[in-house]
């Protein structure tokens, strides 16, 4: 999509009960009892396609749909929108349609020439206006009448007339005005009014779009999810008109690459802009005048700092918002004393108006007024910023950010820092520089701006180190690594920055909580390679520092708390499950109840992605949803993203997978910076496609996901998309393929003695060596060796893995009953663990055994168990293989009745005889569609036919069933 091309939503988002309300009056018209029905709202908000919907509406039930608009300028002339309808009347379908749009243009254009005084002339036109119209009843109809708002007063008053005449008539009128456009003395206003309160009509009123319904909207006009960063400052920006998002969505949008990115604060669309400014054309010059001071203070203003602004007194201030309220312009806010401009558009579009030097002018009687009036630092500063008046604008602007960092609005405060370093002095002192880009470099890794954190950061240690303050620089060294390791920074250099950071303060005085901080870093950057022993190591270390210290700094809090989450997820990952859990979460209750946000923000992450990847679903999901509250609360934006990427980790597992994609593109389109989330992302959306056997789609996915995690150097990102890939091959039937993606996966584990990761790779690498290897040698020496390294660690999550790989050796070598047993206890196991994917095909495997047992009963009943879990989550390649059971278990005697077709085929051409098509086909067994148009080419070749309908008529000449 175009930066500067509109796209309109292909779906009409937030107006179900409206079209429901109309479906309901045109069957109502249909059966004789019409009505005229008003659709209101302000420019923008989504009328004329909420009209067009009813009309499609109306046409499929058989009415004839015609149409009239009025246009600007329309009230001066008399009969605009009848001569219009006029017109559509004689393009129609029928005779009495066109009949009477003869008449109706006829009557308009003849001359005055009846007797009589005006009044009666007058009402006598209307009649007969009226007479043509009613004249209509062969059909039903419906009569769409758009921007009444600019209708004169004639037509009004034949839609009247009409409206009084439509209860015993098969006829719906719409009419369509914008609310914002009926001013006084706006010759609707009234007529309106008369309509409803005479119960003649009845009116909806369009609502604008909640922030969920923008993010739908966004979503359909993009083809993908929007980031939520992205629809939060359009419905910001919007105030939630449809038109509005539409026209942001498209600025927001690269023409090149189709990135979206948060709106330019300081667009306004042209439709907008062109119409506000012709209404306030209109207005007296002191009007004028006082709502260009309202636009410089902002989207609400205060009457009292208005007055103080413009220097005019109380009756002046009130007429001139009263003349504004009239046209629409403002309306009252919150307060006694409160306005707000009616969309942030409008007061953005009198602002860009303001001559620069004027605005400049006024924006500094706005802040020296506020300071007066003790306003906030905030709209102090941004003031100040925009007269141009750097000093005071920096001074409140460091103030008001330090306030926002307290309360978790991290955003602001970013926003806040950035001014202030814009209008930082030119003889700043190093060291208050460097901690402003301190401050700055935590509040843009707080929102997941990771390019702009690493900048501060690296600019404040270089500035702290310059100005001598070592022990300063290195406090910031721990931060920083955290950002580079989102970015891709390799284990090596974060190990070098930590490393180095601890030799510079070597020795130096007061240095032990900074030390504590940088020993809690290594412990963390080796924790996240999976080393756990050189993290234990640094943890300890960092933790017998804090325990030491008898000062008990934030700094050694942070670093205490930290270190424990680390070790918590240590234990975890070495198999000692409570243990890790208790650590984990007494480090998270003590880090929200001492308002450690990054610490508690961190200690969720940890928790819960942790137990997503140790087969603890049921915790996972708990942990993180909770963790994504909590960082939602504030506003830690890379925590939750990461978090909601783990979640459909775990909706995954789970079989849940139409929940595990709408997630992970969420996390994916959501996570700005963070390169962790788009890996664990990419990598769900490849499982996902992998289970529906798409395996183009999955392996592109997962290539991406791997060459990202590659670049990391990190079990954790490398092994997950490794897996998915080894199992893509082998579904291929590219056995070799995955033998050595197995192999490569088993590899990366043994260098850490992990098994978290390791444990997808055993079943996996057990088939493919079986498939490609005769005698099942390799398979078993695979076996051991992985079984080995799972059991070391013992994590129970991981250890069904064995019992159904043992399950898969023992049915190769023909031990029936060890095999039946073995898979038995993985399909519970897997089941109990609620991991989808591995316990549907253990199922299928014990239907396997039961074949070859000679049980077809059980067999049939473990496919059809299958069949019944994967059909609703499409996972084709689990419906294939419970399809070839099926045809294994069936008696085949029953054959007779399809031959020469397979029992699979009889079915497809059973339901070809039904007159289904392939896609209906693929829906009723589970199957894709291209499996379905195999199926029938078999079948045609098979009978020797050239046409479906031959397929239909063998079918309907089988013997019946039994």
């Amino acid at each position: 999509m175009s930066g500067r091309d509109v796209v309109a939503s292909p779906v009409l988002v937030g107006r179900d009960e409206l079209l429901a309300l109309a479906g309901r009056r045109l069957e109502q018209a249909a059966a004789g009892h019409g009505h005229l029905l008003f659709v209101a709202g302000e420019a923008g908000i989504g009328k004329s396609r909420l009209l067009g919907s009813v009309s499609r509406s109306a046409e499929r039930l058989g009415f004839s749909v015609l149409r009239a608009t009025a246009f600007p300028g329309d009230q001066q002339d008399s009969g605009g929108v009848l001569l219009d309808l006029a017109g559509d009347l004689r393009r129609a379908g029928d005779d009495a349609a066109r009949s009477a749009g003869a008449v109706l243009a006829e009557r308009l254009r003849e001359p005055q020439r009846r007797e009589g005084d005006r009044h009666r002339r007058r009402r006598l036109l209307v009649q007969d206006l009226s007479d043509a119209l009613t004249d209509l009843d062969d059909v039903p109809r419906l009569i769409v009448l758009e921007d009444l708002h600019w209708a004169d007063q004639l037509s009004l008053e034949v839609v009247a007339h009409l409206a009084t005449r439509l209860p015993g008539r098969a006829c719906l009128m719409l009419g369509a005005y914008r609310s914002d456009e009926l001013y006084p003395r706006t010759a609707m206003r009234d007529w309106r009014s008369r309509l409803l309160s005479g119960r003649l009509a009845e009116e909806v009123r369009l609502p604008r779009m909640t922030a969920a319904q923008t993010a739908t909207l966004a979503s359909a006009v993009l083809g993908r999810p929007a980031p939520a960063q992205v629809v939060a400052a359009i419905h910001d920006r919007s105030d939630g008109i449809p038109l509005h998002i539409e026209e942001l969505l498209a600025a927001a949008t690269d023409e090149a690459t189709g990135v979206v990115r948060e709106p330019d604060l300081r667009h306004v669309p042209d439709t907008l802009a062109d119409a506000v400014l012709a209404r306030a054309a209109a207005l007296p010059d002191d009007v004028r005048a006082m709502a260009s001071a309202a636009a410089v203070i902002g989207r609400s203003f205060d009457v009292d700092l208005l007055a103080d602004v413009t220097a005019a007194d109380a009756e002046t201030v009130d007429r001139c918002l009263r003349e504004l309220r009239s046209v629409y312009l403002v309306r009252t806010g919150a307060g006694p004393a409160g306005f707000d401009f009616r969309h942030a558009l409008i007061r953005d579009a009198l602002y860009d108006d303001v001559p620069l030097p004027r605005r400049r002018l006024l924006h500094e009687r706005v802040a020296e007024a506020a300071v007066r009036r003790g306003y906030p630092d905030a709209f102090v500063s941004a003031h100040y910023d925009q007269a141009g008046m750097s000093e005071p604008a920096y001074r409140h602007a460091r103030a008001a950010a330090r306030a926002a960092a307290t309360i978790s609005a991290h955003r602001e405060a970013l926003e806040l820092d950035r001014r202030a370093l814009r209008n930082a002095p030119a003889d700043v002192a190093p060291a208050e520089l460097a901690d402003l880009l301190a401050a700055l470099a935590g509040e843009a890794a707080a929102v997941d701006d990771n390019d702009s954190a690493c900048e501060a950061f690296e600019r404040a240690h270089d500035l702290r180190r310059a100005d001598g303050d070592l022990v300063g620089a290195a406090a910031l060294v721990a931060p920083l690594v955290s950002v580079t390791h989102l970015l891709g920074e390799s284990l090596p250099l974060r190990v070098r920055r930590l490393q180095s950071a601890l030799d510079s303060i070597e020795g130096l005085p007061d240095a032990e909580p900074v030390r504590a901080g940088l020993l809690s870093g290594l412990a963390a950057a080796y924790m996240l390679d999976r080393r756990l022993e050189e993290s234990i190591r640094y943890g300890e270390l960092s933790r017998a520092l804090v325990q030491g210290s008898s000062h008990g700094s934030g700094g050694e809090r942070a670093a205490d708390l930290n270190t424990a989450a680390t070790l918590g997820s240590v234990l975890l990952f070495t198999g000692q499950l409570d243990a890790g859990h208790a650590l984990l979460e007494e480090s998270i209750t003590r880090a929200v109840q001492g308002h450690e946000e990054a610490e508690a923000g961190r200690g969720y992450r940890m928790l819960g992605t942790s137990a997503s990847v140790l087969v603890e679903y049921e915790r996972a999901a708990g942990w993180l949803r909770r963790g994504i509250d909590y960082a939602d609360a504030v506003e830690l934006w890379n925590h939750r993203s990461y978090m909601s990427a783990h979640l459909a980790h775990v909706h995954w597992a789970r079989g849940e997978w139409a929940e595990a994609e709408q997630t992970a593109e969420h996390a994916l389109a959501d996570g700005r910076g963070g390169i962790t989330t788009r890996i664990t992302a990419l990598y769900v959306l490849g499982y996902v496609q992998l289970g529906r056997g798409e395996l183009d789609a999955a392996d592109d996915l997962l290539a991406q996901a791997l060459q990202l995690g590659e670049s990391m150097a990190e079990l954790q990102r490398i092994s997950p998309p490794l897996w998915g890939l080894a199992q893509s091959a082998a579904l291929r039937g590219d056995h070799a393929r995955a033998v050595e993606l197995c192999e490569r996966g088993y590899a990366l584990s043994r260098e850490v003695a992990d098994a978290a990761y390791l444990f997808p790779f055993l079943v996996t690498g057990v088939r493919a060596h079986l498939s490609s290897d005769g005698s099942g040698g390799l398979a078993r020496d695979w076996f051991g060796q992985v079984r080995d390294a799972l059991v070391a660690r013992s994590i129970p999550g991981t250890l069904p893995a064995v019992d159904h790989a043992r399950g898969l050796l023992e049915l190769d070598s023909g031990d029936l009953t060890a095999a039946d047993a073995s898979l038995t206890d993985a399909a519970a196991a897997w089941g109990a663990l609620g991991r989808f994917w591995e316990g549907s095909w253990a199922v299928l495997d014990q239907a396997t055994a039961a074949v070859l047992g000679r049980r077809p009963a059980q067999a049939v009943a473990l496919a059809e168990q299958v069949r019944a879990s994967a059909g609703p989550v499409a996972a084709r390649p689990l419906l294939d293989a419970a399809g070839a059971v099926l045809e294994q278990a069936r008696p085949k005697a029953a054959t007779t009745r399809w031959h020469p077709l397979s029992e699979r085929e009889f079915e497809v051409a059973a339901l070809v005889a039904e007159g289904l098509t392939n896609r209906q086909i693929a829906e009723r067994l589970f199957l894709s569609p291209r499996t379905v148009s195999a199926h029938v080419e078999h079948i045609l070749s098979k009978l020797g036919a050239a046409r479906r309908a031959e397929i239909a008529a063998w079918a309907s000449r089988r013997p019946a069933e039994g």
